[in-house]
């Protein structure tokens, strides 16, 4: 498919790299000639130094002749002004990001007047993941992703502490017909091989038939495992701090935020109820102890700077707090999250990225998908013939280790994958993959060119 995508900042990036992966033409659209010639030594793009707002820079793109734009600039207007003119010269699907909170309420409205066909807002889809973890505390439903007879089961390795110490190796001796696709520790998610050790505090993603996952279920589920959360700190009064605070507020929860900028702090006290808006320096550790940093259920960083996140989640550890979720939209600084205590992390680029790549996909590729705490994704394929993945043993596949085969439905037969399975065409297959390596997995999904897509 051809793919325009406006907007060259680091969302419009990270998914030109993933479109890429899926073998789509890719074009991107942005007024910074500097930032577009560097994309081209490392992108097979086409590039176009011009202002999309121009009506005539979209007809000379021959607009109509893509399957989607996708507007990611760094302005909600502009995005949809943008996508509604690409609309109207006759590109079939347009995208638009939007994140002022003032929106929220009237995206059916601007969908409808507008022509935009989907809507992403990372701001709101973070909330959402850490909304599901303090206030439902699974990040699946009820603990639960079923699909047919598959069932896939979230549950902490406390719950059933015969499983802590093992090797993945020899899961399969204390769940038979079971396999472990996923490992929560430290506040990232793992897809496990066979030298893994389930440690105890994991938490643990284990994928069955669904008779002996729901048996299963009953051992291991907290039921209201976390319905006694009733104060929060958060540090960032941006749209993510925003819409969380808005959230757990309305749960009944007490939230506190700390900003910086008094501006902000004024905007959030006419927008917000029963939300206590506090002007300081988060780093000042007077201030936090000052507001019962001690005291908090859970804390959450989520200011526009990596390393001052990290370093607030590093000091809320230190006091004690039981839960501390942190935004970290560079990828290179997933690798510390581990050793920190942080028990979320979450990149928006990654999570808008894969709800796109859904919505570009449609149900005839991928039929269901579901987050894991905001970094992996479960998602339900229908194997296609001259798929990548397709008429080899899994073990010859080559996967990365961020990507792992979790079952395969074949008529009606469940099958929990070995290294000697083979996917056949018409295959419904269960992917476990984390966001990091949606680019990787789009390799492994695309039919060979010849053939064209779904």
């Amino acid at each position: 498919m051809k793919i325009a995508i406006v907007g060259a900042g680091k969302l419009g990036l990270k998914i030109a790299e993933a479109c890429l992966g899926g073998n789509h033409s890719v074009t991107v659209i942005d007024k910074d000639e500097d930032v577009l010639q560097k994309l081209t030594l490392h992108m097979d793009i086409m590039i176009v130094s011009a202002n999309p707002k121009q009506i005539q820079v979209l007809k000379d793109l021959n607009i109509s002749s893509y399957d989607y734009l996708i507007a990611v600039t760094d302005r909600d207007e502009k995005n949809i002004v943008i996508a509604s003119f690409a609309k109207k010269m006759g590109c079939p699907k347009v995208i638009a990001r939007i994140r002022d909170p003032e929106h929220m309420h009237q995206f059916d409205f601007i969908k409808d007047t507008m022509g935009i066909d989907y809507i992403v807002n990372p701001d709101r889809s973070i909330t959402m993941e850490i909304y599901k973890y303090l206030v439902e505390k699974y990040t699946l439903s009820d603990g639960i992703f079923s699909s047919g007879n598959i069932a896939l089961l979230e549950f902490s390795s406390n719950r059933m502490k015969s499983l802590i110490g093992l090797q993945m190796t020899d899961f399969k001796k204390y769940l038979p017909n079971m396999l472990a696709v996923a490992l929560s520790r430290s506040g990232k998610v793992i897809i496990p091989n066979g030298e893994t050790v389930i440690q105890k505090d994991d938490g643990l993603y284990v994928v069955g038939e669904k008779g002996p996952i729901l048996a299963l279920n009953s051992k291991v589920h907290e039921k209201g495992k976390y319905t006694n959360i009733r104060r929060v700190m958060i540090v960032g009064g941006g749209k993510t701090g925003h819409y969380l605070a808005a959230a757990l507020s309305e749960f009944g929860v007490s939230v506190k935020i700390i900003e910086i900028s008094k501006a902000r702090c004024h905007y959030l006290s006419t927008h917000l109820d029963n939300v206590m808006i506090l002007h300081g320096d988060a780093t000042d550790v007077d201030l936090l102890e000052e507001e019962g940093i001690d005291e908090m259920d859970a804390f959450i960083t989520v200011t526009g700077y990596d390393e001052e996140n990290l370093l607030l989640a590093l000091m809320a550890k230190n006091y004690g707090v039981e839960d501390i979720i942190a935004k970290i939209s560079r990828d290179n600084y997933i690798d510390l999250i581990g050793s920190m205590g942080v028990n979320m992390a979450l990149n928006p680029l990654d999570i808008v990225t894969a709800h796109i790549l859904r919505y570009i996909q449609g149900s005839k590729r991928v039929l269901s998908s579901q987050l894991i705490q905001g970094q992996a994704e479960i998602v339900e394929i229908v194997a296609a013939s001259h798929m990548n993945l397709m008429s080899k043993p899994l073990k010859h596949l080559k996967l990365p280790t961020g990507i792992l085969i979790a079952a395969i439905h074949r008529g009606s037969t469940e099958i929990i994958p070995d290294g000697n399975s083979v996917i056949q065409e018409g295959d419904r297959v269960i992917i476990v993959c984390l966001l990091s390596e949606l680019p990787e997995l789009e390799k492994y999904l695309r039919p060979s060119a010849k053939f064209g897509f779904l």
